[in-house]
């Protein structure tokens, strides 16, 4: 196979990986605050608020995230009376479901870590004179945020390798390049040079995590 072959492929492919770090940033963004709210609504005293939240976590995480974004983008539209009003661009609908899905993800990560956390933590806030805010501020989301750091890290990665589902509601991204690329030419080798990209960009992920990892570990 020939260099020039490869860097054929390349061209296109990176600008499909483009797409792949887009939604991942926004879809990091957007979902790990959305998925703390989740947390503390869960938590919450007021019991409508936290059975309604149970109930979303309950839901994205036991439906598929190929059924959830072929509803969002296939869907929503067919709503009788106002699915005009809810269609989306396809990558606008993606970004949606991988934002309401892995915010049902990380708020169990952080409700694991909150759970982790002993009480007598909050009880020496209280000593302290602390209110509950700077309590939760400066003493437990720091602690939850160490705790559930790992966690996170291995959803995050998780994250990069469900982006190839853009493929499924017709989003050009990574595996679609080399989707087209393998039918075109009747050769795998995009396959592989798809993998490597998916790859390197979980190997930068996985070392920025390390670095957040010592961080908090020393802090």
């Amino acid at each position: 196979m020939s260099s020039e072959y490869i860097i054929t492929l390349l061209k296109p492919m990176l600008e499909g990986a483009q797409t792949t770090i887009l939604l991942f940033i926004i879809a990091i963004v957007l979902s790990i605050p959305l998925g703390f709210l989740l947390t503390l609504a869960v938590n919450s005293k007021v019991k409508i608020l936290s059975y309604l939240a149970h109930g979303y976590i309950y839901v994205m995480r036991g439906t598929p995230l190929l059924l959830q974004l072929l509803f969002i983008c296939f869907g929503l539209p067919m709503i009788p009376g106002v699915g005009e009003y809810l269609v989306l661009d396809r990558f606008v609908a993606a970004t949606l479901g991988f934002v309401l899905n892995y915010a049902a993800y990380f708020a169990e990560i952080f409700r694991g870590g909150l759970l982790s956390i002993d009480k007598g933590q909050y009880e020496a806030s209280k000593v302290l004179g602390m209110t509950k805010w700077q309590s939760l501020t400066r003493i437990i989301v720091p602690q939850m945020i160490r705790i559930a750091l790992p966690a996170v890290a291995n959803e995050s990665i998780t994250l990069v390798k469900d982006t190839a589902l853009l493929y499924a509601v017709a989003v050009p991204e990574l595996l679609h390049f080399a989707q087209t690329a393998v039918n075109r030419d009747f050769t795998i080798v995009p396959f592989f040079i798809a993998a490597i990209i998916y790859l390197v960009m979980t190997l930068v992920l996985s070392l920025f995590f390390k670095y957040l990892e010592r961080k908090f570990k020393f802090e």
